[in-house]
């Protein structure tokens, strides 16, 4: 979390974790602290695109 920023206005990430398995996050929110946008961990996989650029 420390290298990541948001894809958006470069700010600081705060990670959200709703369920975890054996240390990896499964699914949660990764929320930026300076903008407010949030992107999606599911299954694993979390979904750093700007929110103009993801599947509906």
């Amino acid at each position: 979390m420390e290298i990541l920023a948001c894809p958006v206005c470069k700010g600081d990430l705060e990670l959200k974790i709703d369920e975890e398995k054996d240390g990896e996050v499964i699914s949660g929110t990764i929320i930026c602290k300076k903008c407010g946008e949030k992107y999606p961990i599911e299954d694993g996989i979390p979904n750093m695109l700007p929110p103009d650029l993801r599947e509906s």
